[in-house]
């Protein structure tokens, strides 16, 4: 395995903070790991981009870059953070969406597509988010956050059971 390979393959095991049950690749938030010579040796340049503006990961998920990185044989390592263009939870991967449902929380449906400034949009998700355990799409929003600001809370009124929906951004 070249250094580069193996590199990718240690970054792609660290998982988010917030739902462990992601890995920074398939939240689509690690945008790409290489490995290169600098002035001091061999370095390896880890890219993330937030999933939305002050997100209180950002500081975790790099030490969990860092140390999974030097872990792996790497003793210098650098994390960037990417912000242009910005995340989007259609970079989720068929992986994760089936990980988030296996998990109990909701999958975000595509983004929601605009010119110009993103604007700030209170409200239930259109079409309404399926229930994770049921799939019933009769669906409500009970609080536009949830446990992070990612999320929100649902309650199902076929199954009664509350689950938490990634929010499309």
């Amino acid at each position: 395995m070249t250094p580069r390979e193996r590199a990718v393959e240690a970054a792609g095991r660290v998982r988010d903070p917030e739902m462990p049950m992601l890995t920074l690749a398939d939240l689509g938030v690690l945008r790409g790991v290489e490995v290169g010579p600098d002035a001091d040796g061999e370095v390896v340049v880890a890219s993330i981009t937030p999933t939305y503006t002050g997100c209180p990961a950002m500081a975790t998920m790099r030490d969990d870059l860092v140390h999974r990185l030097r872990e792996a044989g790497f003793p210098r390592v650098e994390v960037r953070v990417v912000l242009d263009p910005p995340w989007s939870s259609d970079w989720i991967s068929e992986r994760g969406r089936a990980a988030l449902r296996e998990s109990g929380l909701s999958a975000p449906g595509p983004a929601r597509r605009v010119s110009g400034p993103v604007p700030l949009t209170l409200g239930p998700a259109r079409p309404a988010p399926a229930c994770p355990r049921c799939g019933s799409r009769a669906t409500r929003l009970t609080s536009e956050f949830g446990a992070t600001a990612c999320k929100a809370l649902y309650a199902c009124a076929d199954c009664l059971e509350p689950f938490e929906h990634v929010k499309e951004i």
